[in-house]
């Protein structure tokens, strides 16, 4: 049972309303450390839920809380369902729910009828009484909610891959806490790149660079993007080259991503300068999924 899931692909935030299905699971009398709710209907399928209280280590989950949703109903012939999948643990502490929310939409079919999250939540977590998340008689709430959704658009298909070249010169001498790329054109969206050449306030003394998008291109309510970018200085004498990978999804409270190059500025100045103090900057760039209506946001 896998999740095909990356970290990036999850968010969380705090809800009052009940989940669609929720169950109390009362951990200690759990047989093979799996639980599988009743089945409960949306669009016209039935589903359940399966939770793995100490992980599914097949799936890479040792250490967290691994949930997933099983779709129930069969098809002849099989046919895609599109879905986002949200999960829920209740905090007696925070009286509400702890929404995990895969924001990538999930196809269902015959051949794939399960999908969910390897790491939802960190045991350490779950068993923190101060959290909430054990209820009275060491019962736990778990929950899940299946929204139906039609095939989006840019499913499947990546969108353009861009390569983007960055000369800064003088770097040595610069005095500004930043420095700005100009703009360039990636999967229908304008984009630039921030340089920090003393360090950002959560790297002082080692490289950060930062993808944005630019003030202009503003995102619509409920639309996402992922992204995939390679970072690299390049180094002037051989083939050194300093590199650093980042993958995230950008939504309007947070336009901006962050790499952190782990090696000091004094280094970079000394080994990856040319000799007229030139930094070569390359970033490689590609929007692996673009979601326009993303139904919680």
């Amino acid at each position: 049972m896998g999740s095909n899931v990356s970290d990036p692909a999850m968010l969380k935030s705090w809800r009052k309303n009940a989940p669609s299905s929720s169950s109390l699971v009362r951990l200690s009398q759990l047989a093979n450390d799996k639980y599988e709710s009743p089945p409960f209907v949306s669009g016209g399928h039935n589903w359940r839920l399966v939770v793995y209280p100490k992980g599914n280590e097949e799936d890479n989950g040792s250490g967290f809380v691994s949930m997933y949703v099983e779709c129930l109903s069969s098809t002849t012939p099989p046919i895609d369902v599109f879905t986002y999948l949200t999960f829920f643990v209740f905090s007696e502490e925070e009286k509400k729910y702890l929404s995990i929310q895969d924001v990538e939409v999930k196809r269902f079919n015959s051949s794939k009828t399960v999908w969910g999250l390897s790491k939802a939540l960190s045991i350490e977590t779950l068993k923190d009484r101060a959290k909430g998340f054990i209820l009275y008689g060491e019962l736990h709430e778990f929950g899940a909610h299946v929204k139906i959704v039609s095939r989006p658009d840019s499913f499947g298909e990546d969108l353009p891959f861009h390569k983007f070249s960055w000369t800064i010169r003088d770097f040595s001498l610069l005095r500004q806490n930043d420095c700005v790329s100009k703009t360039f054109h990636m999967g229908e969206k304008d984009w630039t790149l921030t340089l920090f050449p003393k360090g950002d306030s959560r790297a002082d003394g080692e490289l950060s660079q930062h993808l944005h998008l630019t003030d202009n291109d503003t995102l619509l309510k409920g639309e996402l993007i992922f992204v995939r970018v390679n970072l690299k200085v390049l180094d002037p004498r051989g083939s050194n080259h300093l590199t650093g990978s980042l993958h995230s999804w950008l939504m309007n409270s947070n336009k901006a991503r962050g790499k952190t190059q782990s090696m000091s500025l004094d280094k970079i100045q000394g080994a990856y300068l040319d000799r007229e103090g030139t930094l070569e900057v390359e970033i490689e760039c590609e929007v692996v999924n673009s979601i326009k209506n993303h139904p919680f946001f």
